[in-house]
């Protein structure tokens, strides 16, 4: 309440309350959330994608031909065979997801609390990289402990995928190349302050760096995405999945490929565009006509 309130009376103070709510009703209504309807059982979408992948290795890039003999880059990655090491269900863990296990690992690194978690998979040989994949509840049904899961058996020719690696490491580095500043002029009058990164903060206000400040510091091994790539071929005998375009990270370095979180549909080769003729009859006429350099047919 106001100190104004309490000099009109408490018939003001009733009508200045009476009215904020109703103002706040209106606003409440008029600003209604859209991302929460009033059904109980809605749940936001998740920014992430619940379709089935694997992991493997990148390879290197190549290229591949097509029947017109255009060319097409492409990165060459081994994917698979991943075995199904465990499961994770809404019931118990309160989200549903296949945790996949990727290589071989010996025997003697294996610690005896992990080798429990495989024999109780009915899995031989242990893993060396575990990851989750996040799947619907109803999916979970195909896939049982302990099957060993190929290339050929999740993605074909045409598919849309995202593909999750990390990136070259490339050392501590300054502002000129980690975030592409322009740096100082080189001409007379700078002197060591070619490649700096200017002024960071203030003085009295803030008295502080600001969060954020694009300084220098490590740059690349962090983990990226590249999204809605496709798939352009499977090689199914050898384990090799040729995708569209290029991945992150460097070679032999661990990805995985999952299907896109977008449901966008892509083309590996640009449908052919027909040349449309021209409807002006000048120009038409022109191009049949001989060219005016040539000699005219003698008689």
């Amino acid at each position: 309440m106001r100190p104004r309130d309490l000099a009109l009376g408490a018939g003001a103070a009733a009508f200045t309350a009476h009215t904020f709510a109703l103002l706040a009703a209106a606003l409440s209504t008029a600003f209604a959330r859209v991302d929460k309807p009033e059904a109980a059982d809605y749940k936001p979408p998740l920014a992430m994608s619940l379709k089935m992948g694997l992991l493997g290795r990148k390879v290197g890039m190549t290229q591949v031909f097509h029947e017109d003999g255009s060319a097409l880059g492409v990165t060459a990655v081994t994917v698979g065979p991943c075995v199904v090491v465990a499961k994770r269900t809404t019931e118990k863990h309160g989200y549903s997801a296949l945790q996949l296990g990727f290589e071989e690992r010996p025997l003697r690194l294996v610690s005896r609390p992990e080798s429990g978690i495989y024999k109780k998979a009915n899995v031989e040989k242990p893993a060396r990289h575990l990851r989750e994949v996040r799947l619907e509840p109803k999916e979970l049904d195909k896939y049982e402990v302990g099957k060993v899961i190929r290339a050929s058996e999740v993605f074909k020719e045409g598919d849309v995928i995202d593909v999750v690696g990390t990136t070259k490491g490339k050392g501590y580095q300054g502002v000129m190349k980690r975030h592409r500043m322009a740096g100082d002029s080189a001409t007379h009058g700078t002197h060591e302050f070619f490649r700096h990164g200017g002024s960071i903060g203030c003085r009295l206000t803030p008295g502080r760096v600001h969060k954020g400040k694009r300084m220098s510091g490590l740059m690349g091994n962090v983990q990226n995405t590249a999204s809605d790539l496709v798939v352009v071929k499977v090689l199914d005998d050898k384990n090799v999945v040729l995708v569209k375009g290029a991945i992150p990270g460097a070679a032999n370095g661990l990805v995985l490929i999952k299907g896109s979180v977008k449901d966008v549909r892509k083309y590996v080769v640009p449908r052919a565009i027909k040349e449309v003729e021209s409807k002006n009859p000048m120009k038409a006429s022109k191009k049949g006509a001989p060219s005016a350099g040539a000699s005219k047919p003698k008689k």
